[in-house]
């Protein structure tokens, strides 16, 4: 393909993509293919000579499209959304177009100037204080990852990255349960290892950590030896919405200097709503925040908004300059490189840029406000069923429940048949999760274009399917 031929192709696409997002609620929300289905429809050798254009699309409408699980559905309450606007592709076809590396300031003034602006208007939108600082990562683990790194190197007083962890007494880093997976990840990469990584019990609807429990574990620790490190704090849950007390954790934290990540990946987003702020009440006092636009504000994957009170920390930790990277001649520049754990980064600020203006904060805040509305409506008329029970409470419009019909057996096995039954009946698609060690099906709303009829039509689709199993 020459680039004289890529206009013709580009409206081609662009007209079969505004298809797509137009009709994408007439399809299944979750792909329907078998295991190797889409595997065995792809030749197991590449072709000697180029094909024709035709072809390609052609395989894949035929081949790849149903094999996609639906991410842009207005029906997936599945997982988090990983949304993307209209305007928010636009900037990525953009972004694709021009194929700018980002890696520093020389290398596209544009890119990083744009992504300062943005962490400046994110922070505006979400009311911290000015003294944050922001660079826009990869996704909330890239995130998590670097503020390990940074609490391990504060520890060792900076001398990690040189001298190892050999001959160290542990490093402790604490966080509850219901943390995601990616905080064990990040202990792993970071050399800390599992076993360090200490759990603190949750209490009460929001299932949030025990400070009094995380005061004594750190106290315990230091009398055994030990090196309490770090404090990662949950702020929507990925399981449940579980959200720990922010402010009185945080000032244990700062008791014993210890280093504080706050991962709001997904509901971070709501903060753009003064009425949801007193979820994460004192979250001025952490050295680290994380939340994803991409999952809830309508700006697609990848795009992740971390905010650092000290970014000199990370700098310290992250930061490599060989010659051949050195800006010379300009002073007062920002290398986010130094920032994050790749050299290499993309133009993500240009799809916020695209979005934030397109929509204003008001129109971004009325459609989250829509979906923790109309999620917290089909909750109440779930609730009132009397064979379902709800599981944990509404936080933000995430929610969990079981279907316990009088005189079953095996709840657990009856309601992961009745979520694989839903999931293949094709008009919403949902995912399980264990709470206290129950299985319990989740709930939540966050597609940019879902509609409360949308949202009702769980209802439906839930007691129908439940009571034909």
């Amino acid at each position: 393909m020459k680039w004289n031929e890529f206009s013709d192709w580009g409206k081609k696409v662009a007209d079969w993509a505004q298809d797509y997002h137009l009709t994408v609620r007439d399809r299944p929300v979750r792909a329907q293919t078998e295991p190797g289905e889409v595997l065995n429809a792809l030749p197991a050798h590449p072709p000697e000579q180029g094909e024709a254009l035709e072809d390609v699309f052609r395989d894949f409408e035929q081949i790849v499209m149903p094999g996609i699980t639906h991410w842009q559905h207005p029906r997936f309450f599945a997982y988090f959304n990983a949304n993307a606007s209209a305007p928010s592709v636009l900037a990525e076809f953009l972004t694709s177009a021009i194929a700018p590396q980002c890696m520093l300031w020389q290398t596209s003034p544009a890119a990083t100037e744009m992504e300062t602006r943005m962490m400046g208007w994110l922070r505006t939108a979400l009311d911290l204080p000015e003294n944050f600082a922001g660079v826009i990562q990869d996704s909330a683990s890239s995130a998590t990852l670097a503020a390990v790194l940074t609490m391990r190197e504060k520890a060792m007083n900076w001398q990690g990255n040189s001298q190892g962890l050999f001959a160290q007494k542990p490093l402790r880093i604490y966080c509850s349960a219901e943390v995601h997976t990616s905080i064990d990840r990040a202990i792993w990469v970071a050399g800390i290892g599992q076993d360090n990584l200490v759990r603190i019990p949750v209490h009460g609807d929001w299932r949030g950590m025990d400070p009094d429990a995380l005061e004594i574990a750190i106290q315990a620790d230091l009398e055994s030896g030990l090196q309490p490190t770090g404090v990662i704090l949950c702020v929507g849950g990925t399981s449940v919405g579980a959200t720990d007390p922010v402010d009185r954790c945080l000032k244990v934290a700062q008791k014993y200097g210890l280093y504080s990540h706050v991962d709001a990946a997904w509901a971070g987003s709501a903060m753009i709503c003064p009425e949801y702020r007193h979820y994460w009440a004192g979250i001025e006092q952490a050295d680290s925040i994380v939340f994803n636009p991409h999952k809830w504000l309508g700006v697609q994957f990848d795009c992740c908004a971390h905010f650092l009170k000290t970014p000199d920390d990370l700098v310290r930790t992250l930061a490599i300059s060989p010659e051949f990277l050195k800006t010379h001649g300009k002073d007062g520049i920002i290398n986010y490189s130094e920032w994050s754990v790749p050299l290499g980064r993309r133009f993500r600020a240009l799809k916020l840029w695209f979005v934030i203006r397109t929509y204003g904060l008001e129109g971004l805040r009325q459609r989250l406000r829509n979906h923790i509305n109309w999620s917290v409506a089909l909750h109440d008329r779930l609730a009132a069923e009397p064979d379902f029970r709800i599981v944990t409470p509404p936080m933000w419009s995430l929610w969990s429940f079981r279907y316990e019909p009088e005189g079953a057996d095996d709840l657990d096995d009856l309601n992961l048949r009745l979520v694989n039954a839903i999931n293949d009946d094709g008009r919403i698609y949902l995912t399980q999760t264990r709470v206290d060690g129950d299985l319990a099906i989740r709930f939540q709303a966050g597609q940019f274009e879902t509609t409360e009829a949308d949202v009702m039509m769980a209802y439906d689709v839930i007691t129908e399917v439940a009571r034909g199993l």
